[in-house]
This record gives C-alpha cells, sequence and structure tokens, in this order.
C-alpha cells in the first residue's frame, strides 16, 4: 500500500469517488427494494407474533449492524437486544428464552461463528430469521425465513471490504422497524417514552405547565394608564402585560402594541388606559397541553407568546416560544 502526496490528491477525484460510491449504494439500495418478497411479510409477523424478544446475532461487521438493528427496534417498540456469538457460544446462549425470536446475519451465510450456533439454536426451536446475501448457504437453509440482502459487487474496489452489503442490511433491518411501527400504531408519544432524554423526548413528554412563567405575572387592570402600564411590564421583563377584572382575563397589552400606540402620537396619548389599548379575548392555551402543540400553534398564528389558562380557564401563566 503506497502512502500518496496529500498534494497529489485533487478535490475533483474525491468528489467523483464520493458521487460514484453513493450512487452505487443507491442503485443497490432501489435493487433491493424490487427484490422484497413474501418472506419479508413473513418476518414481520415472526416477530408481531412472539411474545418475547427479538434478539440479533452477527458477526463482525454484521455484528456492528447487527446492535444498530436492535437499538432501533428496541427505540420503537420491539423488545431487542443484541447477542455476540462467540459469547453466545461460551454460555450466552442462556439469555435466550422460548418465547424470542432469532434474526441471524451472515452476508456469506457461512460466517464460522453461526455455524457453530445452529445445532443449539435449531435444538432450541425459537423462530429464526435470515439476513443473508447467499440465498444458496447453510444459513438461508437452517432459518424459518430468509431475506435476501445481496448485492452484485461491493463499493470497495478492490470487492472485499463490507460497504454496499452493510448498507443493505442496515436498510432491511430499518424496513423491518418501520413496517413493525406502522403495524404497532408507534405513535411520537410512544417514542419519546423510550428517548427521555433528548431533546425530542422532551419535548414530547413536557406539557406546558412545566414550562410558563407563572410567577409574578405582570397583570394590571383596564384602568390603568398607559404610563403605568408601561413600567408594570417593564417589571415584568416578558414583553407584555395581561388585563384582568380579579381572575377574569380581558385582554393583553404587547410591546409591539405599545410601539404602535407611540407611533400614533396622539395627544395624551401616555393617560390613555389599558381599555382603550389592550388586545381582547388573546389567544390562550391550557396548561396541560403538550409543549410541541403549543409550538405547533405559536408558528402557525406567527405570535410569540401566550397566555395560559387552567382547566376553570384561569390565567395560571405565560408561555414564550423560547421557554424549552
Amino acid at each position: 500500500m503506497s502512502d500518496p502526496s496529500i498534494s497529489s490528491i485533487h478535490d475533483d477525484t474525491l468528489i467523483d469517488s464520493a458521487k460514484r460510491t453513493l450512487s452505487t449504494q443507491a442503485q443497490a439500495l432501489a435493487n433491493l427494494a424490487s427484490r422484497v418478497n413474501e418472506e419479508f411479510p413473513k418476518a414481520v409477523r415472526m416477530i408481531l407474533a412472539s411474545k418475547g424478544r427479538t434478539i440479533i446475532c452477527g458477526m463482525g461487521k454484521s455484528g456492528l449492524i447487527g446492535k444498530k438493528i436492535a437499538a432501533t427496534l428496541a427505540s420503537t417498540g420491539t423488545p431487542s437486544f443484541f447477542l455476540h456469538p462467540g459469547e453466545a457460544f461460551h454460555g450466552d446462549l442462556g439469555m435466550i428464552q422460548a418465547e424470542d425470536t432469532l434474526i441471524l446475519i451472515s452476508y456469506s451465510g457461512e460466517t464460522e461463528e453461526l455455524m457453530r450456533l445452529l445445532p443449539s439454536l435449531k435444538g432450541f426451536g425459537n423462530p429464526s430469521i435470515a439476513l443473508v446475501g447467499n440465498m444458496e448457504s447453510t444459513l438461508a437453509k437452517h432459518c424459518d425465513c430468509v431475506l435476501d440482502i445481496s448485492v452484485d459487487r461491493e463499493t470497495c474496489p478492490n470487492n472485499l471490504a463490507p460497504t454496499t452489503s452493510t448498507t443493505m442490511t442496515t436498510a432491511m433491518g430499518d424496513a423491518l422497524a418501520v413496517a413493525l411501527m406502522e403495524c404497532r400504531d408507534f405513535q411520537p408519544q410512544d417514542f419519546a417514552r423510550f428517548h427521555p432524554g433528548g431533546s425530542l423526548g422532551r419535548k414530547l413528554l413536557t406539557r406546558v405547565k412545566d414550562l410558563m412563567h407563572q410567577n409574578d405575572l405582570p397583570v394590571c387592570t383596564s384602568n390603568t394608564t398607559l404610563k403605568d402600564a408601561i413600567s408594570v411590564m417593564t417589571h415584568g421583563r416578558m414583553g407584555v402585560v395581561l388585563i384582568q377584572d380579579g381572575d377574569k382575563l380581558l385582554g393583553i397589552f404587547t410591546d409591539g402594541d405599545l410601539r404602535r400606540a407611540m407611533l400614533k402620537e396622539s395627544e395624551g396619548m401616555i393617560h390613555k388606559t389599558m381599555a382603550d389599548l389592550m388586545t381582547a379575548n388573546p389567544k390562550t392555551i391550557n396548561e396541560n397541553v403538550m409543549i410541541v402543540q403549543a409550538e405547533e400553534q405559536m408558528l402557525r398564528d406567527k405570535i410569540t407568546l401566550l397566555v395560559v389558562v387552567d382547566d376553570a380557564k384561569k390565567v395560571s401563566g405565560i408561555l414564550e416560544i423560547y421557554d424549552r
């Protein structure tokens, strides 16, 4: 292997290489899609019918992809974990329960570590799905369902390093996960339950009342003058005052309303009351609504804050669009 000079490598050469690789993989994916047959729904039904977990097993690059598939399945409603074939041969076979379904990955279908496990796995009697590139292989012949992930050649210029084949394996795993999600009607809130630490999970699990401002709200009455309302708005530091009659919300007055009022330059404006200047019947949102719905409403209505009310329609807070 020669060590080329960095200066001798042209950008166009590298760009052409990337385009060639991506085009080759895209074509391989299109070919894979055209070969999907009745074995795919059979595999999906096997997993759906299982009362246990879906166990993924593979060696080397297939094992790395298998870990990704197991993680995707587990996070989208299909209990799953990865079983290393080497560790399985030394005691981890005890992790397999009678209700589990197996997905065995080997592009050649002849991976030594999986071949050594086959007698034990067959003896357990668990339903098995093979992801293979050789439909005549030993693994394909001994599994209950076989998914074809074959490719014409690897993107590797030497046709040796698993490249295109690992892409096909990943794609087939994703296809299974998506089909299972659709069958189970897996919703965003379900996804969030398994991803509480991520930003999406927080958004989908968080309610308006968890993020709203609720202390020292800037409140005045309809008789409050503009001069005094500006003082309340400045103290509240949210660019808004709420105009209330006791617990009843009458309207709001924002810094935008203030700018528009001052531009009128009418005599005595500073002494006008909120009854004259407020926006009556402002948009509100219930405190128990999910934050993602609140954000959608604010973006749709092109507003940056919402008055939050409780089930009795009483003001309980203010939500700003950047409260995340």
